[in-house]
């Protein structure tokens, strides 16, 4: 049997996990708790390989993303509404403060290897990295295929994977430290960085990303087992990588870090200079990778949700593309710190991620939806208590937000 059947979107997802935002989380929870949040790490990884396989499941048993699937479901009343409202503002918006530290992080991450110019216009500072990242993946989203999508961020991803994990496995971590970071810990210091650290993991929009992708691979339900594989496969490596920067993070000597160019810089006196040029180019790849993927996301939530087509072609997605690149673009032209932009969407997204996966555990367990496939028992309890900690974790983040 071939083994080209079991890739799929696992790609696509993988290089919607590791972006600029999970490298700026992971190497400020490297640089300011050493290896003592690989444990949040490691529950990310768990709760984002059940939540996905759900999300694919709905996919693959209704032919159809899951906007397309709570839309249709919820037909009318103010629920339908309040849940299009809440998955079009999460996405949507969300996204496009995610394109915006896309852009800026994969600019960041290029700026080590060659210098860029700055263009003044009015309030606004157009770096011509960032513009050039935005047309490239603008370009690729307009002119390519699901496939070749796929294709080329398989590359970019295996790439990415590469730079980050061999500079970890070059900083030489001591074994029974890194051990010690799998025992869970949290206070008042930590919360914020464990929310972001699931929000930047277990990402909302890559639950819909992922279900409205599978039609694109995979008809009947004997194809499951392929993408459970594609799956695990993806999201185990996304999990990897992201441990391999906090692992770098805590090696490096960087004392203020404000990205993970901060961080390759602090790496050059311990490691040479090639571990920086290794983290700079993570970091661009992270970015180049994630600046595709998050408008075609935000795209496939809009079409869905109004019942439109999702081929790449057609007029609402084209649109829907340009609309939140453009935004991204917009955004990383204020004059905002990257990580600034960074750190909100991923906290926010640990904050709305319970009441997006609420509908997903809602979802895979109606019969009229999913038929005999709905949830076992043993996937429920775990479905659950990854909602009820998410729900706490989201919580305790807006307690101390406010002041708590």
């Amino acid at each position: 049997m071939s083994w080209r059947k079991y890739i799929g979107p696992g790609p696509i997802v993988a290089a919607a996990f590791i972006g600029p935002g999970t490298v700026t989380v992971c190497t400020l929870a490297g640089v300011n708790f050493g290896f003592d949040l690989l444990w949040a790490m490691a529950l990310s990884v768990i709760a984002t390989i059940v939540l996905q396989e759900m999300a694919a499941r709905i996919g693959l048993v209704t032919q159809k993303g899951l906007a397309s699937v709570i839309s249709e479901t919820l037909q009318k009343g103010i629920l339908r509404y309040f849940s299009i409202f809440l998955v079009m503002t999460a996405i949507v918006l969300g996204n496009a403060a995610y394109e915006a530290g896309n852009i800026s992080g994969g600019a960041l991450g290029a700026e080590l290897f060659f210098q860029t110019q700055i263009l003044n216009l009015g309030q606004l500072e157009v770096n011509l990295l960032n513009l050039l990242i935005g047309s490239l993946a603008l370009v690729l989203l307009l002119t390519g295929s699901y496939k070749s999508i796929s294709n080329y961020l398989t590359g970019l991803v295996i790439l990415m994977s590469i730079a980050f994990l061999g500079t970890a496995v070059w900083s030489k971590p001591n074994f029974l430290e890194l051990l010690s970071g799998f025992q869970p810990t949290v206070n008042a210091e930590n919360i914020f960085t464990i929310v972001a650290l699931i929000g930047t993991t277990v990402v909302p929009y890559n639950l819909f990303l992922h279900s409205s992708l599978i039609s694109q691979k995979w008809k009947t339900i004997q194809d499951l087992k392929y993408i459970r594989v594609d799956t695990l496969i993806a999201v185990i490596l996304g999990g990897l990588v992201s441990m391999a920067i906090i692992i770098t993070a805590k090696a490096g000597s960087a004392t203020e870090v404000n990205s993970a160019v901060d961080l390759a810089i602090g790496l050059e006196p311990l490691m040479g200079k090639m571990a920086k040029y290794f983290m700079a180019f993570g970091l661009f790849a992270a970015g180049i990778t994630s600046a595709i993927t998050a408008p075609l996301a935000g795209s496939l939530v809009v079409a869905g949700s109004f019942g439109l087509s999702i081929d790449l072609k057609s007029l609402p997605m084209r649109i829907s593309i340009v609309g939140i690149l453009g935004l991204g673009l917009v955004f990383s032209s204020f004059g905002i710190k990257p990580i600034q932009l960074i750190l909100f969407a991923q906290l926010a997204n640990g904050v709305l991620l319970p009441i997006l996966s609420g509908y997903i555990l809602w979802l895979v367990n109606k019969k009229s939806v999913m038929g005999t496939h709905t949830n076992g028992v043993w996937m429920n309890v775990m479905a659950f208590a990854i909602w009820l900690i998410t729900l706490l974790l989201g919580g305790m983040s807006v307690w101390k937000g406010l002041g708590g």
